[in-house]
């Protein structure tokens, strides 16, 4: 099956790249080191602003994962050609979407617990980050790759993509920030994880037509 194929093909091109991979997740790990460092040893202060801290890492650390999102396959023309494959081309911008959260969202929250301990998260703290990372990581992907297949034949889109792309985090930042405060309260969270997850629903159904559209127009331009 092509779709498959193409999660399977941005598995290997990452495997080669590995660079272009782990620099994100070493900036991710760096924001995280240096807040204890500039704060101080203040445990009650540190678990006060460390789920705010960890989702301002992740959102910096996506955006500097997203620029390859299609920046190659343009480049060497095969960005067409997946364009021209019998494939619906949304289910091709999902694909491509999928494999990008692979690749970048599931390793932080891989990561998490590393950052449960460089700032001193208690564990029910915690799980309500494994949460909010595990659905709203999906919901910036899909929103980025918009922008990235938007801004994908601009020789300088980086600047244009971040201006495109951060108000559209600012729903998922809130939310995610309301089920900690919650949580940091000892209160439910259900209702606020509801609604990211309709994000989501929303996101993974709406944004590889988007997705398709925007490719189009820059392999048309």
């Amino acid at each position: 099956m092509i779709f498959s194929r193409i999660i399977a093909r941005e598995m290997q091109i990452a495997w080669r790249k590995q660079a272009e991979i782990l620099n994100p997740l070493w900036f991710f790990l760096i924001v995280l080191t240096l807040f204890p460092l500039v704060i101080g040893p203040e445990p009650k202060l540190l678990a006060k602003i460390a789920p705010c801290i960890v989702w301002v890492a992740a959102l910096l650390s996506a955006l500097l994962s997203f620029e390859r999102l299609f920046r190659d396959d343009f480049t060497d023309g095969s960005l067409e050609q997946l364009i021209l494959t019998a494939q619906p081309l949304p289910l091709t911008a999902l694909a491509k979407v999928i494999a990008h959260w692979l690749l970048t969202g599931l390793p932080l929250i891989l990561l998490s617990p590393i950052a449960a301990l460089l700032l001193s998260l208690e564990i029910h703290m915690w799980w309500a980050l494994v949460l909010t990372l595990l659905i709203g990581t999906p919901i910036l992907s899909c929103i980025g790759a918009i922008g990235v297949a938007l801004t994908v034949g601009l020789r300088k889109g980086g600047v244009l993509l971040s201006l495109l792309v951060l108000p559209l985090f600012i729903p998922v930042l809130i939310f995610a920030a309301s089920v900690l405060d919650a949580a940091g309260l000892n209160l439910p969270y259900n209702g606020q994880l509801a609604i990211l997850g309709a994000m989501l629903a929303g996101a993974l159904t709406l944004s590889p037509f988007a997705i398709a559209a925007a490719l189009r127009i820059s392999v048309d331009q």
